[in-house]
């Protein structure tokens, strides 16, 4: 059967919106808008991020599908909104170009694992865990007691381990040498004309500026072509409701510090 909205797109440009937290939702949105990207075959992606980061796992399948889809021609471009900070930067070095706002938010490269040690407000409400397990490193980051120094070196390992990926993958995509990467790769932020002033982007200027951009790789009209929006996030009933974007900024705080808890993340959490 012929879908007509599945038609071949070459002279036309596509454009994918990942904001907020990196989480599992995102990650299926949005590689199943990077695969009708891909099926349609636009020959131009405008990758717009608005996003602190958020978890390992999913930003690494975003970054390999990015970078898939280049390999099949097409120029992805990708345009830092207030905030791509963390796993927001890992995504955008898998585009063949990044435009940032001169006063974007970016950087944050590192890695971050937090748990709760709630052991003394346990014992103060008489509460008391009892566990049995397998392994002396079993209930790692349990709430009921702290880390053990075996539990934290153990730990402090598998960061560096996902450190050294970030840092690797930033050099590649940035051109840039390692050690000058882990340089300043040490948590701290940038503005977008700093991260210029760094390599990790290359123009500055706003969403416009990167479709220009976009359609010149790609060798279409800048003047008259415009980004077909893909993956679009379903809005709720409740998003009209009075009040709903104060709700949805508290919820997702609350994500964040739920989404956190005993993970690594690729997240800035100022």
């Amino acid at each position: 059967m012929f879908w007509p909205w599945r038609r071949k797109s070459r002279r036309r440009m596509a454009r994918v919106v990942l904001d907020g937290p990196i989480t599992g939702s995102t990650r299926q949105r949005v590689l199943k808008a990077l695969q009708e990207v891909e099926e349609r075959e636009f020959p131009a992606l405008l990758l717009r991020i608005d996003s602190p980061g958020g978890t390992v796992g999913d930003s690494q399948e975003i970054h390999a599908a990015l970078l898939r889809l280049r390999g099949k021609g097409c120029h992805v471009v990708a345009s830092f909104g207030n905030i791509s900070a963390s796993g927001g930067v890992y995504i955008g070095v898998a585009a063949e170009k990044i435009v940032s706002n001169p006063g974007t938010i970016t950087g944050s490269i590192g890695v971050i694992l937090r748990g709760n040690d709630l052991s003394k407000l346990f014992e103060r409400i008489g509460i008391r865990f009892d566990t049995v397990k397998s392994g002396l490193f079993k209930d790692i980051l349990s709430p009921d007691r702290p880390l053990s120094d075996a539990e934290r070196e153990l730990l402090q390992q598998l960061i560096d381990s996902s450190y050294n990926q970030f840092v690797g993958v930033v050099a590649e995509g940035r051109g840039l040498s390692e050690e000058v990467v882990r340089s300043f790769a040490d948590g701290r932020v940038f503005s977008g004309a700093q991260a210029k002033d760094l390599g990790l982007v290359d123009e500055l200027g706003d969403e416009e500026h990167a479709r220009r951009l976009a359609a010149r790789l790609a060798e279409l009209d800048e003047e008259d072509v415009r980004p077909v929006t893909l993956g679009k996030s379903r809005r709720k009933i409740s998003d009209l409701l009075p009040g709903s974007r104060v709700m949805n900024q508290l919820g997702e705080r609350l994500n964040l510090e739920l989404m956190g808890n005993g993970q690594i993340l690729w997240l800035y959490r100022p």
